[in-house]
């Protein structure tokens, strides 16, 4: 496998708004004061992240950004013009370039592009080439949680835990992978997926056994009951049950593992996800839409409040009762009437390919249940 390494710098992006509850491309609006050319370019929230995280005020913020634009220019020309004797680029905390090459002699060019030159002992090439080996070499190893090359070490840094270290330096020397051009850093990190957590998405419980997201809220997500009982665990996002009422009652709460993205938005299966407002109880006779993992996006009518469904399982009261199909699968998925959060799939007759009658737990008892809120746009 060849890998390509490069370093990538923040350019400027289209901006995104929210039309009909879809994301769409716009233009953001500049706040009282920016210069509304500048400060346009970049997708909103982003300048109020960079104050958040990086302490950085809107016009030191856009005046950064434009500046690495520049140097990620500077860094490409000088990646294809020194060939095999570049060794990677960065930017310092003072936000200048810095190049490393392999051969002495291209010193000059670098300085004469506006960068700061260092000489190394490996090429980049070298760097990454190695690394693929690894990629061979270490393939599910126990204890060796991630690899990278730091190009401003000139080596590659293997994670790896205490206990397993002598064992990944043998697997290393056994690769032929000289060893000044690698580093140990010892952790005890346990990297995992982290989710997009985005109603009608599918989640998984414990063995494999799979439902859909309802809708986002504060720690975590809504679901349907008899997803899981309190305490089962979740993969895609990685989560908890920590609240679980089924039968009865057909709502869950799933506290998610920390990383995971919170979005507070439905999937449409359309290449959108639709903006969540609120949550309401919509009159008999309203259009709702559904969102599941099995089927997609479905919409129909709210035929009846407070309905009694009897499963096999026990008896569920007070649901939603409706036309829009679902079928095994959508369980626990988005039930919207317009932008607002209605309830979660339950369960229901017929499929959809021949239509069917669903039923749905309202959100708004899941939501005191648990001592949540609803995370909305």
């Amino acid at each position: 496998m060849r890998r390509t390494h490069t370093r990538a710098l923040v350019a400027a992006t289209a901006a995104l708004t929210a039309v009909g509850g879809a994301w769409t491309a716009g233009t953001a609006t500049a706040a009282p004061g920016q210069d509304s050319a500048a400060a346009s370019a970049y997708a909103p929230g982003m300048l109020d992240a960079l104050e958040r995280d990086l302490g950085l005020g809107t016009d030191e913020a856009v005046e950064l950004l434009q500046a690495e634009a520049h140097l990620t220019t500077t860094s490409e020309r000088l990646t294809a013009s020194l060939d095999e004797s570049f060794a990677g680029s960065w930017v310092g905390d003072s936000a200048d370039l810095t190049v490393a090459v392999t051969d002495a002699a291209d010193v000059a060019a670098v300085e004469k592009a506006g960068a700061e030159a260092v000489v190394v002992e490996h090429s980049l090439d070298a760097l990454d080439a190695w690394t693929a080996e690894l990629d061979d070499a270490l393939a599910g190893a126990d204890g060796v949680p991630s690899y990278f090359v730091d190009v401003e070490a000139n080596s590659i840094v293997i994670g790896v835990r205490e206990d397993a270290r002598a064992e990944a330096a043998a697997l290393v020397e056994r690769a032929g992978i000289p060893a000044d051009a690698v580093t140990y850093e010892v952790t005890d990190a346990e990297p995992r997926p982290l989710i997009d957590v985005v109603g009608g998405n599918a989640y998984y419980i414990g063995s494999g056994s799979r439902c859909s997201v309802g809708f986002s809220v504060t720690g975590g997500f809504v679901t349907a009951g008899h997803c899981g009982s309190t305490g089962a665990t979740t993969s895609q996002p990685s989560g908890q049950f920590r609240v679980s009422s089924f039968p009865g009652n057909d709502y869950a709460y799933v506290a998610v593992g920390s990383g995971n993205n919170l979005v507070p938005g439905v999937n449409g299966y359309d290449g959108n996800t639709y903006a969540v407002t609120g949550h309401s109880v919509a009159p008999v006779g309203s259009t709702v839409c559904r969102s599941g993992s099995t089927t997609g996006w479905h919409c129909g009518t709210i035929e009846a409040l407070n309905a009694t469904v009897n499963y096999s399982q026990g008896s569920v009261y007070g649901l939603i009762q409706t036309n829009v199909c679902a079928e095994p699968g959508d369980s626990g998925g988005s039930l919207l009437a317009g932008n607002s959060a209605q309830g979660m799939t339950s369960g229901g007759s017929g499929n959809c390919s021949s239509g069917g009658r669903t039923f749905f737990q309202p959100v708004g008892e899941a939501l005191s249940a648990a001592g949540v809120s609803l995370l909305t746009y």
